[in-house]
């Protein structure tokens, strides 16, 4: 169901039970005090949650400001339809891209006149309107420990010498005989398999929409794909030399970034977000992120997959003042191009920075690395219209597959059962 359906449903029920109160303490009203503007954000990386408010408790000082923070775990769509059913919208909203298009052209602020909007090209526009912030940009493929691979084979690691698959079972196959028993480990969660892996099925192709499409109509023959058929040839090696293969879905993530981060492993599938949990170990250095190699050799060899990874949109609703508005207006252009905002993203947050303008170096090994790969425009962009259920289940069955509990034909016949039996997501 559609999001504006989700809020139509709610608010009926609501004023059926006739549960609408004044807007509460963390809500986006047009309340402010003595102190100036109040304003609300609303933060979906909750990793951010600390930082996040301190810089606004910072910024609010300096700028007659108060602001709060919040988080939720509830999904972000419902969260919000809740916000706004009750009449009590955040002013300010992180979210991810298809959040944006779903929401921003009923309530996303035009903010196409910022001048942020020219020094970057991560921003969301909804009919013709700029209403999508870009908070970072994340990428993933292939982590690996350098200095782990050359203490175990005695040689320098060159990241560009692993282009195909080949590539990577030879030195697989090297650094076993070198002495490191199990050279991979694998993160066990859905959204890793799923929103992450399997996802580069869709993103790494001339056609992504038209390939979609054939999808939703259950035309899709996935068993002879060779998109398909060549990542999931990566993903069997990388079972094959497995460090938990005994219990591939009972590894909890802690031993997976451990294994990598004190180099009993060489090579782990995963993202530049995960820095802070790879340093929290006895971390050897030197870990960093190359693209997953391939034995087919296309346009998308050579390149990570990413993009703007989370999105501010400032509400529209009557719910939101023009102050509150402009208030949230300041501070995402503080947050872009203010020489505080630039070290708050990129050295106190440790994310890559989606501005040309922010030349602050990003205080993440693998988030250095990620920057170098957009520098050079060697990013693959994200698909963001997934349904919402989309990792949830066919994560499951990419969890079968990883436990021997499904084989490639089963597994490619439920992803196009799922696809033929969802609703297309409209954007």
């Amino acid at each position: 169901m559609k999001l504006k359906k989700i809020l139509a449903v709610l608010m009926t029920a609501i004023l059926i039970v006739g549960t609408f109160t004044a807007c509460g303490s963390d809500s986006g009203d047009s309340s402010s005090d003595s102190d100036g503007v109040s304003f609300t954000i609303f933060n979906s990386k909750t990793e951010l949650q600390e930082d996040l408010q301190e810089a606004a408790d910072k910024y609010g000082e300096e700028n007659g400001v108060n602001i709060e923070v919040y988080y939720s775990n509830d999904t972000v769509s419902a969260h919000l339809a809740t916000k706004y059913a009750s009449k009590e919208p955040y002013t300010l909203n992180m979210v991810d891209a298809k959040d944006v298009y779903s929401l921003g052209a009923q309530y996303g602020y035009d903010m196409s006149s910022a001048e942020w909007v020219s020094d970057t090209d991560y921003a969301i526009s909804v009919d013709d309107k700029v209403v999508g912030f870009p908070v970072c940009i994340e990428a993933r493929g292939l982590l690996f420990n350098a200095h782990a691979i050359e203490e175990t084979l005695g040689e320098e690691f060159d990241p560009a010498s692993i282009q195909t698959l080949d590539d990577l079972t030879a030195i697989c196959d090297r650094l076993v005989d070198a002495g490191m028993e199990h050279p991979t480990a694998i993160l066990k969660p859905d959204w890793s398999l799923a929103a992450h892996y399997l996802q580069q099925m869709y993103e790494e192709r001339e056609d992504v929409d038209g390939f979609i499409d054939s999808l939703y109509a259950g035309e899709a023959d996935v068993a002879s794909d060779e998109k398909f058929n060549a990542l999931m040839d990566t993903f069997d090696v990388l079972m094959k030399y497995n460090l938990f293969g005994d219990a591939p879905i009972s590894v909890e993530d802690e031993q997976v970034h451990q294994a990598l981060s004190e180099g009993q492993v060489a090579f782990q599938f995963g993202g530049c977000w995960e820095w802070n949990d790879i340093i929290d170990f006895d971390y050897t250095g030197d870990v960093g992120i190359m693209p997953v190699p391939q034995n087919v050799q296309d346009d998308y060899t050579g390149k990570l997959v990413g993009g703007g990874s989370k999105y501010f949109y400032i509400d529209n609703s009557e719910y939101t003042t023009d102050e509150q508005r402009e208030a949230a207006m300041d501070f995402l252009n503080w947050f872009a191009s203010s020489d505080e905002g630039k070290t708050f993203v990129s050295e106190t947050c440790a994310m890559v920075t989606p501005f040309k303008s922010n030349d602050v170096e990003c205080a993440n090994e693998l988030g250095v690395y990620v920057k170098q790969y957009v520098d050079e425009g060697k990013l693959v962009p994200n698909y963001d219209y997934d349904p919402d259920d989309h990792y949830s289940v066919l994560g499951t069955k990419m969890q079968q597959y990883l436990a021997g509990q499904l084989d490639r034909e089963g597994l490619a016949k439920e992803i196009e059962t799922y696809w033929a039996n969802v609703t297309p997501v409209e954007h």
